[in-house]
């Protein structure tokens, strides 16, 4: 599988970036960290978001993608692609707390896309929690629309759920 990378610090991730990929992630998502930035879910999930043997196990299958923005030898965005039948799913898009708003996301998105087009998918389609309304609205914007498709969120030891509302996952897909 060839995959075209267009920004020079944007690459494919290694088991070697496994460590400083769980940092970010569980940096960007939960806990006191992630509330620098304005897509935490730390108000409605604690626990940990990811563990390294689940990275390890992501970057091991060969149908996963996960791409890295790298800038000054440090991970500082990264975007999980899983190429599926018809279209690409994309999961995890992080961003480090202090450099969220600053064009990183987009240059993500536009990344997964070139990917989607590589593999001659036709769409990206992605879930995110139902209550991360301006998060939800953030994708809209860039061309991701609600399928009205909807799907209970898996609770286990590495979600717990603190919400007062029950969480569910909606499904955005954009055409590519």
């Amino acid at each position: 599988m060839k995959i075209i990378i267009t920004a020079t610090m944007i690459s494919i991730a290694t088991l070697a970036d496994v460590p400083a990929l769980n940092t970010l992630m569980n940096s960007a998502y939960r806990g006191e960290t992630s509330k620098k930035g304005w897509t935490t879910e730390a108000n409605i999930l604690s626990g940990k978001r990811t563990t390294e043997d689940e990275l390890t196990q992501t970057i091991l299958d060969p149908k996963n993608t996960i791409l890295k923005y790298t800038q000054e030898n440090t991970i500082i965005g990264s975007v999980l692609l899983v190429a599926q039948e018809h279209q690409l799913y994309l999961g995890m898009l992080t961003v480090s707390p202090e450099l969220q708003n600053s064009g990183i996301g987009k240059k993500m998105l536009a990344e997964a896309e070139n990917h989607a087009k590589a593999l001659g998918l036709s769409s990206i389609i992605m879930t995110v929690i139902s209550v991360r309304e301006e998060l939800i609205a953030w994708y809209k914007r860039h061309g991701y629309e609600d399928t009205g498709k909807r799907e209970a969120f898996p609770e286990s030891d590495i979600h717990i759920t603190t919400s007062k509302e029950p969480l569910e996952f909606i499904y955005l897909e954009k055409k590519v």
